[in-house]
């Protein structure tokens, strides 16, 4: 049975509409992330879940109960937010142990349980610490026990790493990852980076002015989009119109296809290949970029450039810019799209 349940949500201001007819279940215990672009309306959606926003139309439940019209402080849901909002004046301790005071719980008790969750976000050390004294990755785990001490019934992320440096970004994912897994808290995670999305959920929805365009698993959302914007955004597909699939592929009869440049490959000689997989096409190297353990080939086949991405292996031959190679395109990776 479905732990959270939206339906039929829409939002405007004004003549805007900012999202409409938002329809969505999430499991109990699941990490689900709404991805977009800037300006499709997640943020708005996360808010108005959480209460911290009025809706126009249409229903949220949790666990059977609806919880629409509730104030915010009602609704049994943390929320984390990308600037923190740690209060300046307190330190780690007491920030996180904020709520719990306010509920009236004894010294003991909360002291107990801050210990816990300051051990769970790897702060030992800094509960005495005020919020200037911290980096962004240690406000931003204070501000992650903050809102779980509280134990509440859904977790609220409005992209709480994008204000991080890369490497910290990709720490704190994991350990958030971790953190959600262990306490088992159904939790909605808001991001416009598409690695972080694949990287992190057990499902992702796509937005797009206003819609979820695309739910699924990250594997069946980046290998099966359902679109030419999701191909575009999710997974720097190639995607050929009609002209260039007659030049290319005139066997197909498709207005467009598309294929992730990781399912090209350049012809070795001497391996073995199952060619009956592959459709073959000379091409030139127009342009070469290292990107760590991926090499990126940009190949030009009559005027129509071509992404390739392979595995930087040590064994593996670089081609230099201009050379003549043969590309071999996966025939079932090759995607049509509405």
């Amino acid at each position: 049975m479905e732990f959270i349940s939206v339906k039929n949500l829409k939002k405007s201001y004004g003549k805007e509409n900012i999202f409409k007819n938002i329809n969505f279940e999430v499991k109990k215990g699941e990490f689900v992330t709404l991805l977009g672009p800037s300006g499709c309306g997640k943020s708005t959606l996360l808010r108005c879940m959480a209460g911290l926003n009025s809706v126009d139309e249409g229903n949220i439940y949790v666990h059977g109960e609806e919880i629409t019209g509730k104030s915010p402080k009602d609704r049994g849901i943390g929320m984390v937010f990308q600037n923190y909002a740690l209060f300046p004046n307190l330190d780690v301790y007491d920030n996180i142990a904020f709520g719990l005071s306010v509920k009236g719980m004894n010294k003991e008790e909360i002291d107990k349980k801050v210990k816990n969750i300051v051990s769970l976000v790897q702060l030992e050390g800094k509960e005495h610490h005020f919020p200037s004294q911290l980096s962004g990755g240690q406000k931003q785990r204070t501000a992650i026990a903050r809102s779980v001490i509280m134990e509440p019934k859904i977790l609220l992320l409005d992209e709480p790493l994008s204000a991080l440096d890369a490497k910290v970004r990709k720490t704190l994912r994991d350990e958030l990852k971790k953190i959600q897994k262990h306490l088992n808290i159904t939790t909605i995670f808001v991001t416009h980076d598409q690695e972080e999305a694949l990287t992190i959920s057990d499902r992702i929805f796509v937005m797009d002015k206003g819609n979820i365009v695309q739910m699924g698993t990250p594997e069946e959302v980046y290998t099966s989009p359902s679109s030419i914007f999701l191909a575009k955004f999710i997974g720097n597909y190639n995607i050929f119109d009609r002209k260039q699939i007659e030049v290319l592929f005139p066997e197909e009869k498709y207005d467009n296809l598309a294929i992730r440049p990781e399912a090209i490959y350049i012809k070795e000689r001497g391996r073995n290949y199952e060619m009956s997989n592959f459709i073959c096409k000379k091409a030139f190297i127009k342009n070469i970029n290292i990107l760590g353990n991926v090499i990126r080939y940009l190949t030009e086949i009559n005027g129509i450039e071509i992404i390739v991405d392979l595995l930087n292996r040590g064994e593996n031959k670089i081609y230099t810019v201009g050379s003549e190679v043969e590309l071999m395109f996966l025939k079932k990776e090759l995607k049509n799209l509405k």
